[in-house]
C-alpha cells in the first residue's frame, strides 16, 4: 500500500479534529478572538480536507477539483491569522472595517485567480502529473499571482511574529510560557510551507497542510492559558465520548458515577436513564469475570471475556484509582480495551506451535529410522567390500555373487535416499502444513505417470476409476507422497502381469480413496501390526524388491495430519486394498 493513503487518512482525522475546534469556538462566539480563531481553523479544515483527497487522486482533472476545495481556505489563512494576532496582543481597536476590507483584497484576488487559472494561467503557469513516488502527484509551475499570494502571506507572518515576540518580551514570567506556545504554534502554517517551497529538504509531498496539525495543539493550549476560549472542558468531554475504549467510573461504594458511549454499547443496562448512582456490582452480575476484576486492587494485567451481540469478545481491563487534590481515593476508573483480535491471533500462534511441535516430533522419529536404516546397509556394504578385497588378493575366482549383493545394497540405499528426498522436499522451509483444494483425479494421474517405468517392468496395468471434478482439501506434497507410496507398495507386492485400481467414494463428511492390487496379500501376523506406531519392517516384493520401512509410516502420519484415517483389507494370494480418507474443500462442506 502506498504511503499516500496513510497521509490522506491522517489529514482526514486532522480535518475532523479541526472542525470540532471550530464548533467549540462557535460556542464561544461572544469573544472576538473566538471568531477569528474558529474561521482560521475552518480555513485549515478546507485545506487539509482537500489535500487528503488530492493525495488519492489519479487524474489531473481530479487534482484540479480538490485544489479548488483547498483554495476556499488557503487565501484567507494569513488574513485570519494576523487578525487573531492583533486581538491576541491587545490591538483589536485597529480592526476597523476599512482595514479588514483591505486585508481581504489579496485573498479575494488569489481565490478568483485560482478558480479562473485555465483562462489566464497567471496563478499556475503549468500543471502536470509526477509519478516518481508511485502515485500521482501534481507538479506546479507558479505564476505571478501565486507569488503575490505568497509574498502577502509571509509579509503579514513577519509582522505578526514581531508583535507576538514583542508581547513575549514585555510579559511576566508566568505569561511567557503560553505566549511561547502561540509562537511555536504559529510556525506550523507558515514554517512547513517555507521548508517545502525553499527546497531545503527534498520533498515530493507538500507538507504545508500538516502544519495545521502541528499548530492546532499549540494554539489551543495558548488560548486556553489566556482564558479567552474555555475549550478544554468541552474538548475533554468530546474526547471522553468519542473514545473507542469503554470507560466506567465508580465511587468507593462501587456506584456508577460516569461512563462513555462505548461502555453503554458494551455493558447491558448502562444505557438506562437512571443508571447513574446505581450499584455497579449489580450491573456487572451478568459479567462475573469483569466483576471479579473490578473489586480487586487496581491493576492492568487482566483479560476478561464478554459476550457482546452474541459474539465472544476479549477485553483488557485497566483499573485506576481516582484521587482528589489531597491524593485521597474517591473512586475507580475501569478502562476496557478490545483485544479480541490479539487473543485470536495468539490462539492461532499456539495452534501453529502445537502443530509445529507435532511435526517436529515426527521428524525426529524419521531421523531415528533413517539413522538405523542407512547404517545397516552401509555396514553390510563395507563388509562386502572388505571381503571382496580379500578374495581379489587371494584368488582368481568369480565374485559375481558378492558383486550382485553389493549392487543390491547400493540399490537399497538409493531407494532410501529417494524416499528421504521426497520427505524433505515436502517439508522444505521448516515442517510446513499447507492444505489446498486439489482435483483428485488429476493428482492420481500425475502420480501414476511417475510409476509408469516401475509398473511397465512387471507388466502391471494401473487404472484410475476416479472421475474428474472430485476435489479434496489436503497438503499438496503430502497427498502426492501418500499416493506414490501406496502405488509403490502395490507394484512391489503384485505379481508380473497383475493389475492395480484406484477409486474414490463419497463418505459422510469425507472422501474415501482406495488403492487395490491383485498381489500376494498380507499375512495375518503381519497385518495385525502393520499400521502400528512402532512397526517399521521392510518385506521383499514379488520380484525381490526391498524397501526401507518408511513408506506406510509416512502415509499414516501424512493422512493423520490431513485430518483423515488409513486402513486396509487383505487376503493372501488375492491382493490388498488400502483406504484413506480426505477432507472436502471448505466450500463443498459448507
Amino acid at each position: 500500500m502506498n504511503y499516500n493513503l496513510y497521509l490522506s487518512a491522517l489529514l482526514l482525522v486532522a480535518t475532523c479534529s479541526t472542525l470540532i475546534l471550530c464548533y467549540l469556538a462557535w460556542k464561544r462566539r461572544e469573544l472576538p478572538i473566538a471568531i477569528s480563531y474558529g474561521l482560521g481553523m475552518l480555513a485549515g479544515a478546507f485545506y487539509t480536507f482537500g489535500y487528503a483527497f488530492e493525495l488519492t487522486s489519479t487524474t489531473l482533472e481530479q487534482i484540479r477539483f480538490w485544489l479548488r476545495i483547498e483554495y476556499i481556505g488557503i487565501p484567507f489563512g494569513a488574513t485570519l491569522w494576523i487578525i487573531m494576532v492583533l486581538q491576541y496582543t491587545g490591538r483589536q481597536a485597529l480592526l476597523r472595517k476599512p482595514l479588514v476590507a483591505a486585508l481581504l483584497i489579496v485573498p479575494m484576488i488569489t481565490l478568483v485567480a485560482q478558480y479562473t487559472n485555465d483562462q489566464h494561467h497567471l496563478f499556475y503557469r503549468a500543471m502536470s502529473i509526477d509519478q516518481s513516488e508511485g502515485f500521482p502527484l501534481v507538479h506546479l509551475v507558479k505564476g505571478p499571482l501565486y507569488m503575490l499570494h505568497l509574498g502577502y502571506s509571509y509579509f503579514f507572518f513577519v509582522i505578526g511574529m514581531g508583535l507576538i515576540i514583542q508581547l513575549y518580551r514585555k510579559s511576566t514570567p508566568q505569561m511567557k510560557k503560553p505566549i511561547a506556545y502561540m509562537i511555536i504554534g504559529s510556525l506550523g502554517p507558515f514554517g512547513f510551507p517555507l521548508i517545502y517551497l525553499s527546497g531545503i529538504v527534498d520533498l515530493s509531498i507538500d507538507i504545508s497542510p500538516f502544519g495545521f496539525i502541528f499548530s492546532g495543539v499549540f494554539y489551543l493550549w495558548g488560548i486556553y492559558q489566556f482564558n479567552m476560549l474555555k475549550l478544554a472542558p468541552l474538548a475533554l468531554q468530546k474526547v471522553f465520548e468519542s473514545m473507542q475504549d469503554a470507560v466506567i467510573v465508580v465511587d468507593l461504594d462501587y456506584s456508577i458515577t460516569g461512563y462513555n458511549q462505548s461502555a453503554s454499547l458494551l455493558i447491558v443496562g448502562l444505557h438506562r436513564k437512571k443508571v447513574m448512582g446505581q450499584p455497579a456490582l449489580e450491573l456487572f452480575t451478568p459479567y462475573p469475570e469483569l466483576l471479579e476484576v473490578v473489586i480487586q486492587e487496581p491493576s492492568s494485567h487482566n483479560k476478561v471475556k464478554i459476550i457482546n451481540e452474541g459474539e465472544d469478545r476479549f477485553y483488557h481491563v485497566h483499573i485506576t484509582m481516582i484521587t482528589d487534590r489531597k491524593q485521597k481515593p474517591v473512586g475507580k476508573m475501569v478502562l476496557l480495551s478490545d483485544i479480541t483480535d490479539t487473543v485470536l491471533y495468539e490462539e492461532r500462534l499456539l495452534d501453529n506451535a502445537r502443530q509445529l511441535a507435532e511435526l517436529n516430533t515426527f521428524k525426529d522419529k524419521m531421523f531415528n529410522v533413517v539413522a538405523h536404516d542407512i547404517r545397516d546397509p552401509l555396514a553390510v556394504l563395507i563388509n562386502l567390500m572388505e571381503l571382496l578385497e580379500e578374495e581379489l588378493n587371494t584368488s582368481d575366482e568369480d565374485h559375481e555373487e558378492i558383486v550382485h549383493e553389493m549392487g543390491q545394497q547400493i540399490h537399497n540405499i538409493f531407494s532410501l535416499v529417494e524416499s528421504l528426498v521426497g520427505w524433505f522436499q515436502s517439508q522444505r522451509g521448516g515442517m510446513v502444513f499447507n492444505p489446498v483444494i486439489r482435483d483428485l483425479a488429476q493428482v492420481v494421474q500425475t502420480n501414476m505417470r511417475f510409476m509408469k517405468v516401475r509398473s511397465a517392468g512387471k507388466n502391471i496395468h494401473i487404472v484410475s476409476e476416479i472421475s474428474e471434478g472430485l476435489y479434496v482439501f489436503a497438503d499438496k506434497e503430502m497427498l502426492d507422497l501418500i499416493i506414490r507410496n501406496l502405488l509403490s507398495n502395490a507394484i512391489k507386492f503384485t505379481e508380473h502381469g497383475g493389475s492395480i485400481r484406484l477409486n474414490a467414494e463419497l463418505g459422510v463428511g469425507k472422501i474415501i480413496v482406495s488403492v487395490s492390487d491383485t498381489g500376494s496379500g498380507i499375512p495375518a501376523e503381519q497385518a495385525a501390526s502393520l499400521l502400528q506406531e512402532d512397526y517399521l519392517v521392510s518385506s521383499l516384493g514379488t520380484a525381490g524388491e526391498r524397501g526401507v520401512g518408511l513408506g506406510l509410516t509416512l502415509c499414516r502420519e501424512f493422512v493423520r495430519l490431513n485430518g483423515g484415517e488409513i486402513w486396509f483389507d487383505s487376503k493372501l494370494k488375492q491382493g490388498s486394498t488400502f483406504y484413506f480418507s480426505l477432507q472436502y474443500p471448505p466450500k463443498a462442506s459448507a
